[in-house]
């Protein structure tokens, strides 16, 4: 259900629970939400370990890697750590046109960022989000993402048109992340697979030069016989003449 937006008599805090929020991250996206505010949240599933994930979603300097409403990105002030500013140019077609945007938190330990838009071109005024990851709890190896955001309801819309409009371009965020980070964690497993077969064929030929040098070895000093088998697993006996 969504939020309840905060008055001065009510509790100051409440969770954005537009959809589900697991308990494992609540607290993160638990807002102060004021009389003309809404909030929402949504999750998603990704096929791909928290790492992986975390690695694209950390990139302050470049939400273009799965923002496809995103032109381009440049960092204006810092170096990617808290308070540092970036200047995002939106796409066409947008009632936007710039966005300029503050990291609030970046818990690589937690896999927590945040960020505010403070300036900029656009219709999102005081939008405040705070992105999380973690596992999966049913054991899959896969990450669960949940995005929450506070914003002002713009003059002319409605509470529930700014939420389906701010929600569909999160969803779309979101889902965007998990098919490139999937695509991504596919494309390491294969790597990793041709690593792993590459040593195997590596060792495997090790163990054949040097069997065939020991037996070179053996049969030069006319040593005892020595039993083998060939391919269907029938011994063979070589006697050193």
């Amino acid at each position: 259900m969504p939020c309840i937006p905060a008055t001065k008599s009510s509790v100051a805090r409440q969770r954005c629970t537009a959809h589900e929020v697991p308990e494992a991250v609540a607290r993160h996206h638990e807002h102060a939400v004021g009389p003309n505010e809404c909030c929402s949240a949504v999750v998603q599933t990704v096929t791909a370990p928290v790492a992986a994930v975390w690695a694209v979603v950390r990139r302050f300097d470049r939400p273009q890697a799965y923002k496809h409403f995103v032109k381009s990105c440049d960092i204006v002030v810092g170096d990617g750590d808290v308070g540092t500013l970036r200047e995002v140019r939106v796409v066409s077609g947008l009632p936007a046109a710039t966005s300029t945007e503050r990291l609030e938190i970046l818990d690589d330990e937690r896999h927590v960022l945040s960020f505010r838009i403070v300036g900029g071109e656009h219709r999102l005024a005081n939008y405040r989000s705070v992105t999380t990851l973690h596992p999966d709890d049913d054991g899959s190896g896969r990450t669960v993402v949940v995005e929450s955001y506070v914003v002002d309801v713009p003059p002319g819309n409605t509470t529930e048109e700014t939420r389906v409009f701010v929600d569909t371009i999160v969803k779309c965020n979101l889902q965007s992340l998990a098919r490139i980070a999937g695509s991504l964690q596919i494309k390491q497993d294969a790597k990793l697979w041709t690593i792993l077969f590459q040593l195997e064929t590596s060792a495997s030929s090790f163990v054949c030069s040097s069997l065939f040098i020991n037996l070179s070895f053996l049969l030069l000093r006319n040593t005892v016989p020595i039993a083998l088998a060939d391919g269907d697993g029938v011994p063979l006996a070589l006697h050193a003449r």
